[in-house]
């Protein structure tokens, strides 16, 4: 159920920040949900493979910047599999990485208090 919640929620921040960020566009709630389903999936694997070593070369002390990197650049990675989703800046794509890692917070300190 938290799975869902989540992609829900993140789904809507991606509607969110496309209606106040002119680089970024989503068709509609259809969408986002299918592009947070597959940036899921990509954190959880591709992500993974890709911050283990840049947290070793950081010693493991810029791990949340290390993840919003990998996170944005994963957006535009998923930003070419979807044509009704577009993020133009690299920029674009790490205050979105940014607004989701805030809302995901927010979100498990509720669920989980």
């Amino acid at each position: 159920m938290h799975f869902i919640l989540t992609l829900l929620l993140e789904a809507g921040v991606i509607l969110l920040m496309a209606a106040l960020l002119k680089s970024i566009y989503i068709k509609d709630f259809k969408t986002a949900f299918f592009v947070t389903l597959v940036l899921g999936i990509l954190n959880a694997t591709i992500g993974l493979i890709l911050r283990f070593p840049l947290n070793l070369f950081t010693l493991f002390l810029l791990t949340f910047i290390v993840r919003l990197v990998v996170t944005a650049f994963l957006i535009k990675v998923v930003d070419k599999f979807f044509s009704g989703f577009k993020v133009d800046t690299f920029g674009a794509a790490l205050l979105l990485a940014l607004a989701m890692a805030v809302a995901g917070g927010v979100f498990d300190s509720i669920y989980y208090s």
